[in-house]
């Protein structure tokens, strides 16, 4: 069963995020006493007295912003159109604002029950304030603290009144909840082209996109169907250097974009192709090859680049990161999609190789090889192997005594070429004969 959608809309500042925490009862949207912090959709399941409902937290609606601020106004009205039942927020603390009265204005030419929250009503003083916002047309508005959760009971058994029939029936469990669903974060530092990529990938304008560093500043994940099944791909906030974070959004968004990346089975290494592989572009991709997370670099904007440049930047990414060993590199253009098209093939591999399941035999014949052409030091040795698992690939080894940790991955590179594993992460589990 799909979910009804619960947009929330409203002019930046008036608490839109907060409202969303509330509701859900944890901190899932980013939040800060700033205009500007929300600016793609975010979706986020929900639930009140039995009834689901998809919440969907947009950016700050305003009408006369920058080229940014359109695409951000650009999102909430789609939001508002997709909807099955609208919140309005508003800021009790300011009154009514041309702001909102254009707001307003939208949401009076919809089909679609508009709830108006009056926001910030911390207490009584505050609560005679709401009836300006009768004005706007759209009926009484509910007095809510979505920071301390006044009214928010009221308000959400309001909302469940104008859900569809049968939102009180238990939903199936959400694919996007599958465990063994094959996650691709989009990684990379501020202003690369992640979000635009992200658009191309799914389809659809998901994410705000913009030449000014920084744009997105949460991760944000959608479901594209495949030949290979279903991908979960997740547009990531640009990463710098701690020692350049200095807001707490900015810090949050880095928590979420490595959460994000310790989550995903691929991750996608997008540089600016016109920059070159920069001092932070190496620390990241360390980042994400500690988190044991296959890695496919994507060269991005690499039109913009004459014959010489594109030989640098070869040279560049051969010395910069052969680290990595031998990721797959992708030459491609995120703004018109040429070559991007040549990145499924490589997904559709990462996701074989994520999968794979060797017999018990040939991992047995691997290791002998490998301990034939090189025995570990102080006769340590593998008596017995076999993977006991995929996703990824996890084999146990046990052995008579402990193994140095350089042989470890020694027989870890051994196992990755007899069996053509490419990037995929592995996973050795010792066990010692007399566990």
């Amino acid at each position: 069963m799909s979910l009804p959608v619960v947009a929330i809309v409203g002019r930046p500042n008036v608490g839109k995020s907060t409202m969303v925490n509330r509701i859900i009862g944890r901190r899932e949207a980013i939040v800060e006493e700033r205009p500007g912090v929300t600016r793609d959709r975010k979706a986020v399941d929900a639930e009140w007295l039995g009834y689901h409902f998809t919440l969907l937290d947009t950016g700050g609606w305003m009408a006369d912003g920058d080229a940014l601020d359109d695409k951000v106004s650009q999102q909430s009205e789609q939001a508002m159109r997709e909807a099955e039942v609208i919140l309005f927020v508003v800021d009790s603390t300011v009154g009514v604002t041309p702001e909102d009265e254009r707001v307003a204005l939208l949401l009076r030419r919809l089909a679609t029950p508009v709830l108006v929250i009056a926001n910030k009503v911390d207490d009584a003083s505050h609560e005679a304030a709401i009836w300006e916002f009768m004005g706007l047309g759209l009926g009484e508005p509910f007095p809510v603290s979505a920071l301390h959760g006044k009214g928010t009971g009221d308000l959400l058994d309001a909302l469940i009144t104008h859900l569809p029939e049968g939102s009180d029936r238990e939903p199936e469990e959400p694919v996007s909840d599958d465990p063994e669903l094959f996650s691709v974060s989009l990684v990379g530092r501020p202003n690369v082209g992640k979000s635009t990529l992200f658009n191309r990938l799914i389809g659809e304008e998901r994410a705000v996109v913009h030449d000014r560093p920084g744009t997105t500043r949460d991760a944000i994940d959608t479901i594209v169907e495949t030949q290979t099944g279903p991908i979960r791909f997740v547009d990531t906030a640009g990463m710098r250097r701690k020692a350049k974070i200095d807001e707490d959004t900015e810090y949050y968004s880095l928590v979420r974009a490595l959460k994000a990346v310790d989550e995903s089975d691929v991750s996608l290494l997008i540089i600016d192709a016109t920059i070159g592989v920069t001092h932070q572009d190496q620390r990241l991709a360390e980042r994400v090859d500690a988190a044991g997370c296959p890695i496919v670099v994507l060269l991005n904007k690499w039109e913009l680049l004459n014959t010489e440049q594109r030989e640098k930047i070869g040279d560049d990414v051969e010395r910069k990161l052969g680290f990595l060993g031998s990721p797959p590199v992708l030459r491609i253009s995120a703004l018109s999609g040429k070559g991007v098209n040549r990145l499924w093939p490589e997904l559709q591999q990462a996701v074989g190789d994520y999968r794979t399941r060797i017999p018990t035999r040939d991992v047995n014949k691997s290791i002998r090889s490998a301990q034939s052409a090189q025995p570990a030091p102080g006769g340590a040795r593998v008596l017995y192997a076999t993977q006991g698992a995929t996703d990824p690939p996890t084999f146990t080894l046990f052995v008579n005594r402990e193994l140095p940790k350089t042989y470890l991955r020694y027989l870890e590179r051994s196992l990755r070429e007899d069996f053509n594993l490419g990037s995929t992460p592995i996973k050795l589990r010792v066990r010692k004969r007399n566990d």
